[in-house]
């Protein structure tokens, strides 16, 4: 059983059963970027045991992502994300998966000051969590901590373009790498968190042919989240891409309608409730004869 912790299955919902499965390895993802007609990486969002349990079997990689923050607890950006949050929510997806490699974001604040500070977050959160890896935001600026980190045995997923942790410097959300001088910054920002040590590297939010010359120049993976089909790999963030949320920004497909199904269903319950149709015969206790 590959968790950090077990689930009592008398008193919770959520019982993952132990499966006969090597979860994905770090140097496994590293391998694909040379394999011929390699399958792309499969990569979302996951912060519950339940969530991750449903997305395990399908995914290659599991992003606690400082999304979080807007996802779970309706934060207005990711930057007031704690380490205790992600080591929490890293816990319990880890809990609840057994295939997929689970990678934990490191929110803002807990690695910038120097690569000290970043090892010190960073080895929390393997401990608390068992996941496999951290992810830091940050281009050139961040290589020497990636390579601290890397050569201390923590793996480290790189993340360039559209980074949300630097959303007031950027000015927004907008797709980066229009402009000649950027697009070269960013390109030359992902060759050094990869030359750093990196064992792959997000890309998010950038313009098309831009996603594509990194895939290029990189001998690592780069998982693309508004960037490229031919990325190595992408990411999304779940509840987007299940229509959680009305605003669905434009680099999402939604493949449910996860908000429709859950009005839906509450609305009938709230009918069932007022005319006293719930609970019926089925859903209550009779005594004993």
């Amino acid at each position: 059983m590959s968790t950090t912790f077990t689930v009592d299955s008398a008193t919770s919902r959520a019982t993952p059963t132990p499966k006969p499965m090597k979860r994905v390895t770090i140097p496994s993802i590293m391998a694909r970027k040379g394999q011929d007609n390699a399958e792309p990486l499969v990569m979302l969002t996951a912060y519950t045991v339940r969530t991750a349990q449903l997305l395990d079997p399908h995914c290659d990689i599991l992003l606690v992502g400082d999304s979080l923050g807007q996802v779970i607890y309706g934060l207005p950006s990711t930057l007031p994300v704690t380490l205790d949050m992600m080591c929490a929510h890293g816990a319990a997806v880890s809990r609840g998966s057994y295939h997929a490699a689970v990678v934990v974001d490191m929110p803002f604040g807990s690695y910038e000051a120097s690569p000290v500070q970043a090892f010190e977050s960073a080895s929390r959160i393997m401990a608390d969590t068992g996941a496999a890896a951290v992810k830091m935001e940050g281009g050139a600026a961040m290589a020497e901590t990636v390579r601290f980190l890397t050569e201390r045995g923590i793996p480290v997923m790189g993340h360039v373009g559209l980074t949300p942790q630097a959303v007031n410097a950027l000015g927004g959300y907008g797709a980066r790498g229009r402009s000649d001088a950027e697009y070269e910054k960013i390109v030359g920002d992902a060759k050094a968190v990869a030359d750093a040590g990196a064992f792959a590297v997000v890309v998010e939010g950038v313009v098309e042919t831009l996603a594509d010359a990194i895939v290029e120049a990189l001998d690592v993976p780069v998982i693309g989240i508004g960037a490229s089909a031919n990325c190595d790999g992408q990411v999304l963030v779940t509840e987007d891409m299940l229509g959680l949320f009305e605003r669905t920004p434009r680099f999402v497909k939604r493949y449910g309608d996860m908000s429709g199904m859950m009005t839906e269903a509450v609305e009938h319950y709230a009918r069932e409730v007022r005319a006293r149709e719930f609970p019926s015969a089925d859903q209550v206790y009779k005594p004993k004869d």
